[in-house]
């Protein structure tokens, strides 16, 4: 992994790690977005969701070590998207090295990461920014959910979260050790 791809942290964790809390918001809105199919133009929605969900972590979160330190501001877009290419790049090849190639996959692979991540805050991290990370990234998968309607017809009807959806949030909740409501 480069040194731009994961900002450097005076937290207590090593860089594997810190990849491991910045990778995991992104992951568990791409395991709702592919949960069910929203047709090219929810797809889009939920994925415009995630993101922004993923960046506001730093300005609802301002205190939050973690979160400040995974969620860095950049000069300019091209550094974001440099940053951004270098992570995809390490996602790719965790995906393949985890034989991820279906949703159930995806959904299986973010579910575990967040098992991980769980198990690393209540190791390592202050508990009410354990808790707020957590938060955080149920904040990510609820937004990403909730973006686009699944079901009905030319955009008449569906739900707002599916129930596949639905499963994906009670899973990942369950991972983080977090109560969920129902979306």
């Amino acid at each position: 992994m480069s040194d731009e791809s994961v900002p450097s942290s005076p937290l207590p964790f090593s860089d594997d790690e810190l990849y491991l809390l910045t990778c995991l918001p992104g992951l568990v809105g791409s395991a709702i977005t592919f949960s069910d199919v929203s047709g090219p133009v929810g797809t889009i929605k939920e994925m415009m969701a995630n993101a922004r969900a993923r960046v506001a972590g730093r300005s609802n979160y301002p205190d939050n070590m973690i979160i400040c330190a995974i969620v860095p501001e950049f000069d300019g877009r091209a550094d974001a998207m440099a940053v951004a290419r270098d992570i995809r790049s390490r996602q790719q090849q965790e995906y393949r090295a985890a034989g991820v190639e279906s949703r159930d996959d995806m959904r299986d692979h973010a579910v575990e990461q967040a098992a991980k991540v769980n198990a690393l805050l209540t190791e390592k991290a202050e508990p009410n920014e354990a808790a707020e990370y957590r938060e955080w990234v149920m904040s990510v998968a609820q937004a990403t959910a909730e973006a686009a309607k699944e079901g009905g017809f030319l955009g008449i009807g569906g739900v707002r979260v599916s129930p596949d959806e639905q499963r994906t949030l009670d899973e990942i909740a369950a991972a983080l050790g977090v109560g969920h409501a129902d979306g």
